[in-house]
């Protein structure tokens, strides 16, 4: 039983983290203009308004059965936005705008459970009702689940005509030297990975525990992550017509969609541009590349190298010499604007060499805000892999070995899933992903 005081902390921390969240979100959906909220950008997803209401029939079926004085006032809106209808038999939605609620509806249902939650949460009873779960531990899922769709509402935002957002002004970029292929050699040694069971000071999810200790033999992988340029050399070479350069299902996928290049890039006028949030610039050769992990293996097979699995990938980021793995690649102190664009002060890539910074004890660079980097590991549990019972298939519906682990975080990827032990995850042939990537020695 938590103590008064530890009560009146944990609201006001978490509270106050919920009303930023909050302010996160609702800046995305003011990027949208109202005559696109019903548009689908990317076609496997929800159309936009959706997500309207999913946050807070979210938030509300999360946390309404942990406080018994608060009545549901409608039933059907949270049925309706409780859960994303994205395909898993390979199809794709077929809905219409027309079987959606009017935005007023959606905006009058969503201020109604922001104004009762936020009443019933400052009731101090709250952390009595929730003994059965960690009141700590139900608001951090709240919050960081409305974060992570902070970051895939941009990626379906990115890929929207401009004409149906409202733009930003650009943030301009560091000034970096010229990319370079170079490897770091990464000596032998052990990678912890996740979070202890008993570490109650930290939240993490079901995937995240329990702590397991790997031991990863000495490795070659790239220090910056596979820029444009690179890449732009594999498609030029002809990577993408190389059919013994991908596996099986993913040759079919790429044939089967008329996939020749990464979604961001476009060719015109017999050159390259790129598809930043809010204008198409020439491409930018020293930006990381963002790929599928099927795109990105077929490179990595291409260059005679392949993609580090998820120990390595921690090893590298996070080891040291001396066994003990950092909080952070470069060490104990907090993130800073030299180690790159950490809060959410940018919407697009930055070179990949451009934070010198960044650089871990074992010498690799740009591991965190850059991008997402996919790895060749299947996402499976750790041992002692138990899930939310508030939220069982958060994870467990994801160990279908169709999924692989991706690390590090993107440039809208919020502070606090920047941490070492969070695991991000999707399907090899998503290219939609602020993921990028960088490649291991045979």
């Amino acid at each position: 039983m938590l103590v008064a005081s530890e009560d009146v902390e944990i609201r006001r921390t978490l509270l106050e983290r919920i009303a930023e969240a909050r302010r996160q979100t609702d800046e995305l959906f003011d990027l949208v203009r109202p005559e696109a909220l019903y548009e689908r950008p990317i076609p496997e997803r929800h159309r936009i308004i959706f997500y309207l209401g999913h946050l807070e029939a979210f938030d509300w079926n999360l946390l309404h059965p942990y406080l018994p004085r608060l009545k549901t006032f409608d039933p059907h809106l949270d049925r309706l936005f409780a859960f994303g209808i994205d395909p898993v038999d390979g199809g794709l939605p077929s809905d219409q705008p027309s079987d959606w609620p009017a935005r007023t509806h959606i905006e009058s249902y969503r201020s109604r459970i922001r104004a009762t939650l936020d009443t019933a949460l400052m009731d101090g009873s709250f952390c009595d009702w929730a003994r059965d779960e960690s009141p700590r531990v139900l608001l951090n899922v709240a919050i960081e689940h409305r974060l992570m769709h902070a970051e895939t509402l941009a990626y379906m935002l990115h890929q929207m005509p401009f004409r149906e957002k409202r733009c930003q002004p650009h943030v301009e970029t560091p000034p970096a030297a010229p990319v370079r292929t170079a490897m770091a050699e990464i000596p032998a040694g052990w990678a912890t990975l996740g979070i202890p069971r008993d570490d109650t000071a930290r939240f993490g999810w079901d995937n995240e525990y329990e702590a397991t200790t790997v031991y990863v033999p000495a490795f070659a992988v790239d220090r910056y992550k596979v820029s444009n340029g690179q890449y732009l050399k594999f498609v030029e070479a002809g990577g993408y017509q190389e059919r013994g350069l991908w596996t099986s299902t993913a040759w079919d996928w790429k044939a089967g969609q008329g996939i020749a290049h990464p979604v961001f890039w476009s060719r015109q006028n017999g050159g390259w541009r790129y598809r930043t949030m809010f204008q198409e610039i020439r491409l930018p050769l020293e930006w990381p590349v963002y790929v599928s992990q099927a795109e990105a293996s077929a490179y990595a097979t291409w260059a005679g190298k392949r993609l580090p699995t998820e120990a390595e990938w921690h090893r590298a980021a996070y080891g040291t010499l001396d066994g003990a793995d950092r909080d952070l690649p470069w060490g104990a102190e907090q993130p800073e604007p030299r180690h790159g664009y950490l809060d959410l002060a940018r919407w697009d890539p930055s070179p990949v060499n451009a934070f010198p910074a960044s650089e871990s004890s074992l010498g690799v660079e740009g591991c965190l805000g850059n991008g997402w980097e996919w790895t060749a590991s299947h996402f499976e549990p750790f041992a002692g892999f138990r899930p939310f019972p508030f939220y069982e298939g958060y994870s467990a519906n994801f160990f279908d070995g169709m999924h692989y682990v991706m690390k590090g975080g993107s440039p809208r990827t919020e502070r606090c899933m920047l941490r070492r032990s969070f695991r991000n995850w999707f399907q090899p042939h998503y290219q939609y992903v602020y993921a990028g990537f960088r490649c291991a020695g045979k």
